[in-house]
């Protein structure tokens, strides 16, 4: 099923915002592993690497570092506390939401998403390379 996407600025979305970046192989597997899922809420999927982008330099910069969520608040979310947002959008994933809103567990979760971090230019030339082959 494909899911939304949405072009307008992040501000003006009223839903699940899902910021990913869609040049990076590796975010584009995990995001097309949701995107086969329907949410429980409306859920939309922005690939800020797109150079068309209506944001500014430094936001889209920022989003791409690291993974947000913009909540239908308005509040965006980064990194593991992105993830566990995501999660509890997501039927199937929602148990793992839950058990990462108990206390404590989002730090860690943070702790292992900066790990990730730190390995992610190599692990993303690795899927370069094996995707190509």
């Amino acid at each position: 099923m494909s899911q939304p996407q949405c072009t307008a600025p992040v501000s003006d979305c009223d839903s699940l915002t899902v910021m990913f970046d869609g040049a990076c192989p590796l975010c584009r597997r995990e995001i097309g592993l949701y995107q086969a899922i329907t949410p429980l809420e409306k859920v939309v999927w922005l690939d800020v690497s797109e150079a068309g982008m209506a944001m500014d330099p430094a936001d889209q910069a920022r989003y791409l570092a690291r993974f947000h969520v913009r909540q239908k608040d308005g509040s965006v979310l980064s990194g593991a506390a992105a993830f566990v947002a995501l999660w509890l959008a997501m039927p199937g994933w929602r148990w793992l939401g839950r058990a990462g809103r108990l206390p404590g567990v989002t730090p860690l979760l943070e702790l292992v998403y900066r790990g990730f971090l730190h390995l992610r230019p190599r692990l993303q030339r690795w899927a370069r390379r094996v995707g190509s082959a």
